[in-house]
């Protein structure tokens, strides 16, 4: 057998042992501490003799005196620490409070007894009563001993089992993981102490890394704090580190990035506690760490919603969710499950996503009423059943062909799925009194340079127009790339990575914003419950992200040294692609919401009659493929469209 087999089976033997013992204990756990504090209060009170005594046996007292006592000793002193729930602690975790509560109890025990104690000296009664004449003259100094006594023998008991936990009956694992930890404030050092009392040992914690200048050369429970962030590449090096554990719950994402940043180049995996919410609710202890992921640096603050608005908008309300199956459209289903809305209709043409995405939320909210449709959105006589059957109140319109090169060399689909898809769903919401149609949409559609881009432009505009003499309020949310989403790079790169590289990035300068697809979704119908119809809602994506910067961010956090380890190549933009992504809440075409966040794009509505005929055109020519063709007629509809003719696949 392999030595590594065996140690493990050892590990195992060991704890299945271990485990056996515990239940024992746990079964008659409450008369073992009964019994345990019993013990503990007759070794104190004859200690307390023996020291006031001079250390010196005698008969007078240890067969008259110390038995009397004792036996009014722990009958006192059983009631009033069971008063005080000592006998319902977990030893193993004992903590300052639980020292302070032995100490109140021991001094009311001390209290009661004492004030007996004058009662039988100077009560003449009680005094020559032969039973209790020992108590009388008993010395006031084994009292106040064995008080002391007491603390000092139960918090002893309490602290060696938890030493016996900590230090001598952990587990090693196959490989103790050398670790740092950053952060040398509260979240650390209830880290440290969670990593001690694993029963399976995985870490030894080599130090602590910390800003704070106060904290330099401080030892905490045997750590000493190393140095501060910029010196952390140095001190992993030193030290030979194998992980790196945040342990600052309320670190800001620019905080984080800084971490990786400094230490890029180190072979070492990046670790953080659960956020402060997490922790506070005890969902999360601090020991369960996670390894940090791309989200964590490029995540903003929470978003903070009127949840009573969006509650008016979607309660007991059918919803139609179109593309439930892709990444916005399934997070937009779980967004709106968790307003319960009276039926949820998820449109979809894949049938796997669909299948997965109904699968998860029947299991996540059984009470929810849902139904899974598949459906192509530009068949005009299948929407139109579904509409005439349900009646939805809300339409969320998420599906969309959005991969920019595909789009490029396929040049017909983009208008097909994109425009005459968009027109389709918005007409039928038109014709069958939806209350609301929110189309979700892409920063790529301002001043457009694919036919991706120029194809949700043209939606955006059939739509606005529509808005004009519709019943149902029609809105439009723009944003930029969302994290993880299907096709976006950090999947990509990640793939790369996991092969060995190199990781592909189209140009040195290609700049993105990025938002979290639950980010993306909450806002979304926070800007769809403030619709009045005929609204461009902009989100604030924040600051944009260089993709060579994500490139090296998401090899160091996976361990590797980029351009060592990992190489990255840089392939040259792609059809349809710009460098700079243009989407900002502020400007001269921008009105402010009262959401911080949000923003409204100002523009000229398009002539009806001349819209129409231009879109029935280019939905026309679309089916012939001939990109020329196409890109000659998106430029009548959007004449900032700048296409690249030499993008032709025919």
């Amino acid at each position: 057998m392999p030595e590594s087999q065996e140690s493990a089976n050892t590990n195992i033997n060991k704890q299945d042992s271990g485990n056996q013992g515990m239940s024992f204990v746990l079964i008659f756990r409450k008369p073992l501490i009964i019994l345990a504090h019993t013990a503990a209060f007759a070794l104190s009170l004859l200690l307390s003799f023996l020291l006031i005594k001079n250390m010196q046996l005698s008969r007078d007292w240890l067969a008259e005196q110390y038995p009397i006592l004792l036996l009014y000793v722990v009958f006192v002193k059983l009631i009033i620490f069971g008063l005080f729930k000592q006998y319902r602690g977990w030893w193993r975790y004992v903590s300052i409070t639980d020292l302070f509560e032995i100490v109140r109890a021991s001094l009311v025990s001390t209290v009661i007894i004492f004030f007996s104690y004058f009662l039988f000296t100077f009560v003449d009664v009680l005094r020559r009563l032969p039973l209790l004449k020992p108590l009388s003259d008993t010395s006031q100094g084994v009292i106040v001993a064995d008080m002391l006594g007491t603390i000092l023998i139960l918090a002893g008991m309490r602290m060696a089992i938890r030493l016996y936990h900590e230090e001598f009956r952990t587990v090693e694992s196959s490989r103790i993981k050398r670790l740092i930890i950053i952060g040398a404030g509260n979240a650390g050092e209830a880290l440290l102490r969670e990593i001690h009392r694993m029963s399976v040992a995985e870490y030894t914690v080599t130090g602590f890394i910390d800003d704070d200048p106060a904290k330099r050369g401080l030892i905490i429970h045997g750590i000493p704090v190393l140095g501060k962030v910029e010196q952390l590449p140095k001190v992993c090096e030193d030290h030979n580190i194998d992980e790196v554990a945040i342990a600052i719950p309320s670190a800001t994402h620019k905080q984080l990035r800084r971490v990786i940043q400094v230490c890029e180049g180190t072979k070492i995996r990046f670790r953080t506690v659960p956020s402060i919410t997490d922790i506070a609710t005890g969902r999360l202890k601090v020991s369960q760490i996670r390894d940090v992921d791309i989200n964590d640096l490029l995540g903003r603050a929470a978003v903070q919603l009127d949840l009573n608005l969006i509650e008016d908008f979607l309660r007991n309300k059918v919803i139609l969710i179109t593309g439930a199956g892709g990444s916005i459209g399934s997070e937009m289903c779980r967004q709106v499950c968790n307003f319960e809305p009276s039926l949820l209709l998820l449109v979809e043409q894949a049938e796997n996503p669909l299948f997965l995405i109904e699968r998860e939320l029947r299991k996540t909210f059984p009470n929810v009423k849902m139904q899974a449709i598949i459906c192509d959105i530009t068949d005009k006589i299948r929407v139109d059943q579904l509409f005439e059957q349900y009646k939805p109140n809300v339409v969320i319109h998420a599906a969309a062909h959005k991969h920019v090169p595909l789009m490029e060399t396929n040049p017909g689909e983009s208008i097909k799925n994109n425009v005459v898809g968009s027109r389709t769903i918005a007409d039928a919401a038109d014709k069958y009194d939806s209350e609301n149609f929110v189309m979700i949409s892409t920063d790529k559609a301002v001043n457009p340079t694919s036919l991706m881009g120029s194809s949700k432009r043209i939606a955006e505009l059939y739509i606005q127009d529509l808005n004009r003499t519709s019943e149902t309020h029609f809105v439009t949310v723009r944003f930029g790339n969302v994290l993880g989403s299907n096709g976006s790079v950090v999947p990509i790169f990640k793939k790369q990575i996991a092969n060995g590289g190199p990781v592909t990035v189209t140009h040195p300068e290609m700049k993105r914003y990025f938002m979290t697809i639950p980010e993306a979704s909450q806002l979304v119908l926070q800007a769809s419950a403030m619709g009045k119809g005929g609204e461009i809602f902009v989100l604030d994506m924040g600051e944009p992200v260089k993709i060579v910067d994500l490139a090296r961010e998401l090899i160091t956090l996976s361990g590797f040294k980029p351009g060592e380890d990992i190489e990255i190549q840089f392939t040259g933009a792609r059809p349809g692609e710009k460098l700079f992504e243009e989407l900002s809440i502020e400007g001269e075409d921008m009105v402010p919401t009262r959401h911080p966040k949000i923003g409204i794009w100002n523009n000229i509505p398009a002539d009806r009659e001349k819209l129409r005929i231009d879109i029935e055109t280019l939905i026309d020519i679309a089916h012939s493929q001939n990109y020329d063709k196409i890109v000659e007629q998106v430029k009548v509809i959007i004449p900032e469209y700048i296409g690249d003719h030499n993008n032709s696949s025919n």
